[in-house]
């Protein structure tokens, strides 16, 4: 995108360089011209003094150069740096007395290691000097590592160190080897990724900041990272058992979480219902003292009368739970068990209709009636004949 944009402002700057020359050739033109028209006029010398004095003016015009946007002028004066200048159009001293180079200040630059691009859609060609090396474990992975890079000081950049870009592959290289060197496959090529890129950056910036190169790191790209293609297989393997063993992981602290609020829950619902029984039973005791309190009262002022009522409230409570009467005869008498009616069937048997009651009666009355005169035909006459 950067670049699109610099040749945008490029094109639409004017050429100064052609218009420099049309112009010199017109003036050109215009001299001879001039020479021809005015030959007899004009001597030797006054031709010689007007050719030097043309051929100083190119010299000087020869100094103007233009700085396009996003670029830095370095100007040289016999070798040495004389100073930066901005973009825009400048003059120096022409050649052989200062000299300027013009650096691209914003172009993003690229370093590959480990691999080339060949571009055009293709597979990136593997350079195994570059890309194999050895992690603390002692196991080999291949790796390939993409540098963004960009110059931030054109002086520096220039004259500080000689093969810039080098110098930083060179130095990306030794740094990736001692941070992969220093940990384990397992964390190179797995979670320990964006680390790793990151500990690679700041070593590859300490490092050009000391050279003084003139260079900021953009961004360090972890390309691929891979075991060699040799243990490819075993390593799918245990992948996929690292994989099942998280997968396990998950389900378990799922269930956890799913359980443990439950089991707070039926926690929290016991202990809420510890509370209420305790202040039930707290309650009721606190009644119950109160009751007795007042019993108390009673008590001291009738003794006997308070005793037999609560003698009888006795006897009321213990024969209202059971269905049996013992009445005492006597001594020689047998005992008597009374098994006494339900209050329901009772209810029931006393809101029986009248009409079934009268409907009943005349034949128990005939029934009965029948058995007495039966009774008076078969018994015997015990009149004297």
């Amino acid at each position: 995108m950067s670049s699109e944009k610099h040749s945008t402002k490029q094109s639409q700057q004017p050429d100064w360089k052609f218009e420099f020359e049309k112009h010199g050739k017109a003036f050109c033109r215009k001299s001879a011209d001039y020479f021809l028209s005015h030959k007899e006029q004009l001597s030797l010398p006054k031709i010689g003094g007007i050719a030097c004095g043309g051929l100083l003016l190119m010299w000087l015009a020869s100094g103007v150069y233009i700085i396009d946007e996003g670029n830095r002028g370095v100007i040289t004066r016999f070798g040495a740096y004389s100073e930066t200048t901005q973009p825009g159009p400048h003059w120096h001293l022409p050649m052989p007395i200062e000299k300027v180079a013009i650096v691209n200040v914003e172009q993003q630059r690229f370093i590959e290691v480990g691999y080339r691009d060949t571009g055009r859609g293709s597979k990136a060609a593997t350079i195994a000097q570059e890309s194999l090396m050895l992690t603390t474990d002692e196991n080999i992975v291949n790796v390939r590592l993409a540098v963004q890079y960009q110059i931030n000081n054109a002086r520096d950049y220039l004259f500080n160190v000689k093969n810039n870009e080098a110098t930083l592959k060179q130095l990306t290289e030794s740094v990736e080897r001692a941070v992969i060197g220093a940990n384990n496959m397992d964390y190179v090529l797995t979670e320990g990724r964006s680390e790793i890129v990151a500990q690679i950056k700041r070593d590859i910036q300490a490092a050009m900041d000391d050279y003084k190169a003139g260079i900021v790191i953009a961004s360090v790209n972890l390309q691929d990272a891979q075991p060699p293609e040799e243990v490819q297989g075993a390593f799918e393997d245990a992948i996929r058992a690292r994989e099942d063993k998280q997968r396990l992981i998950n389900e378990a602290e799922a269930y956890s979480n799913e359980i443990i609020p439950k089991a707070r829950g039926a926690a929290s619902r016991l202990l809420l219902e510890a509370e209420a029984y305790e202040a039930e039973k707290v309650a009721k005791a606190k009644g119950e003292t109160e009751r007795f309190e007042q019993l108390l009262v009673e008590y001291e002022k009738a003794p006997a009368i308070t005793r037999k009522r609560l003698y009888l409230e006795a006897r009321e409570k213990l024969f209202s739970s059971t269905n049996k009467v013992i009445v005492d005869a006597g001594q020689s008498a047998p005992q008597l068990y009374m098994p006494l009616q339900n209050p329901a069937s009772h209810l029931a048997a006393e809101s029986k209709s009248p009409q079934a009651e009268l409907a009943g009666e005349p034949a128990a009355i005939d029934k009965n009636n029948g058995q007495k005169s039966a009774g008076n035909t078969l018994r015997p006459s015990r009149s004297k004949p």
